[in-house]
């Protein structure tokens, strides 16, 4: 049955929901090493075999919201709070460009107030016209207004995340609080379309409660919202968050269940989405050593190196045991490089790295 869904899938004919459920079940390894050799072959002819460095820059982490799994939520008063000013985070850019990333990645907890919304337009603002337009700006800051959306977007960013986790409405209200709605994320994701940026979203794996059948209406949700790219991992728990108190820490059999099927995530999603961007997150990292390297060969062209101030980088933890907290930029930059060159692929070093995607639909 799985050989005659990849081949279905290497004609690029469109998958029933029980088909992708199908290959997300997949557990065999030569039928595994089938997927993703399936995803990698389509990687190759919709985006080529390079990876495309974003460089992060988690630039604070006060959050007004309260997600039961995140390790920065408002209630988490573990946490030692931090807001890099412009100058910083326009440091941090510049960094970025001079390292040959085509693009870097602005990402805060959530602020609505225009003492922080103002500050987000000067410094992108003041990033585009330090590097004349060359280097990308992603925006990952959350629910925001369209005319926020709008005014950030005039400044000089150019793609937005905004991850809405599960489209389950049951999983979701169980993960977030009753002010959380999946509606308004699913307005803000619209509202971002209408905006004209390259939009992306994306979804936790392994969620309690989550099915095969969930997943895959994941990945349909992806494809009917037409969206340019994605950036999704494995949950992982945090010891200070109320799921987190809820879960054992993994285990290493958890771990490799978990890898695998954030690496199944990607290879099923670049087979069904085909020509979006695919980030590798830096969870899968957190389960494996090369879980990032192990994504690229699943299918994803993205990895985000991170370029904060390693001073801050151990105050930003969503889950617990983040990697490269300890290391500084330059350490990120020659690890990162030197492993994705040794699984026989390019760094798209000085390239914006666009999804594909994005141009397709605009002609539309």
């Amino acid at each position: 049955m799985t050989d005659v869904i990849l081949a279905k899938a290497k004609r690029k004919e469109e998958l029933s929901l029980e088909e992708i459920a199908t290959l997300l079940s997949i557990t065999d390894p030569d039928e595994l090493q089938a997927l993703y050799d399936c995803a990698y072959f389509l990687k190759e002819q919709y985006v080529g075999k390079i990876a495309y460095f974003r460089g992060i820059i988690e630039c604070s982490n006060l959050c007004m919201k309260d997600c039961y799994y995140c390790g920065i939520r408002k209630s988490n008063t573990n946490v030692e709070r931090f807001l890099m000013n412009e100058d910083e985070i326009f440091k941090e850019a510049v960094w970025a460009f001079e390292a040959e990333y085509g693009s870097c990645v602005i990402q805060s907890g959530e602020r609505q107030d225009e003492v922080y919304i103002s500050m987000i337009e000067r410094v992108v603002g003041r990033i585009k016209e330090a590097t004349k337009g060359e280097l990308g700006i992603t925006l990952s800051l959350g629910e925001q207004t369209e005319e926020t959306y709008a005014r950030w977007k005039k400044a000089g960013a150019s793609r937005y995340l905004l991850r809405i986790e599960t489209t389950n409405p049951e999983i979701y209200a169980r993960i977030h609080p009753a002010d959380h709605s999946m509606e308004v994320r699913k307005e803000c994701l619209a509202a971002l379309r209408r905006t004209g940026y390259q939009v992306g979203t994306g979804v936790m794996m392994g969620l309690p409660g989550q099915t095969m059948e969930d997943l895959a209406n994941d990945i349909l949700f992806l494809k009917e919202i037409d969206i340019d790219m994605v950036g999704m991992g494995p949950y992982i728990p945090h010891g200070d968050t109320p799921m987190g108190q809820e879960i054992p820490a993994y285990t290493d059999e958890k771990k490799k269940e978990a890898l695998q099927l954030g690496l199944k995530m990607i290879a099923v999603t670049r087979i069904v989405l085909r020509d979006i961007n695919i980030a590798a997150a830096t969870a899968l990292q957190a389960l494996e050593y090369t879980g990032r390297e192990q994504g690229l060969l699943c299918g994803a062209n993205v990895i985000m190196p991170n370029v904060t101030e390693t001073d801050y980088r151990s105050k930003y933890q969503l889950y617990d045991n983040k990697p490269c907290t300890d290391e500084n930029s330059s350490m990120c930059r020659g690890c990162l490089s030197g492993r994705i060159k040794g699984i026989g692929e390019t760094v798209g070093f000085n390239e914006r790295g666009d999804a594909p995607h994005f141009y397709k639909r605009m002609e539309k």
